[in-house]
């Protein structure tokens, strides 16, 4: 599984989107289009991808540009490994 895939699917688990999961591509909006995706959300989509992809991820890393898009979340996780 790659990157992307992974990023995608934790996402999708994390804010419980079921089927709406498979619709989500590298252009989907996160912040502000995605209503359970909500500043609780962020919290636990940053431990899931630490847990899943073995990073760690510093509080002065995180900005809004990195949740914009579903590729920039994933491109911030490659950047990461």
């Amino acid at each position: 599984m790659n990157t992307f895939e992974g990023v995608r699917l934790i996402v999708g688990d994390v804010l419980q989107l079921g089927t709406r999961t498979a619709a989500l591509t590298a252009d989907s909006a996160l912040l502000g289009n995605i209503p359970e995706f909500d500043s609780m959300a962020v919290v636990s989509v940053i431990t899931a991808l630490e847990d899943n992809f073995g990073i760690i991820v510093e509080d002065d890393e995180i900005d809004a540009a990195t949740f914009e898009t579903l590729g920039s979340l994933a491109a911030f996780v490659d950047g990461k490994l």
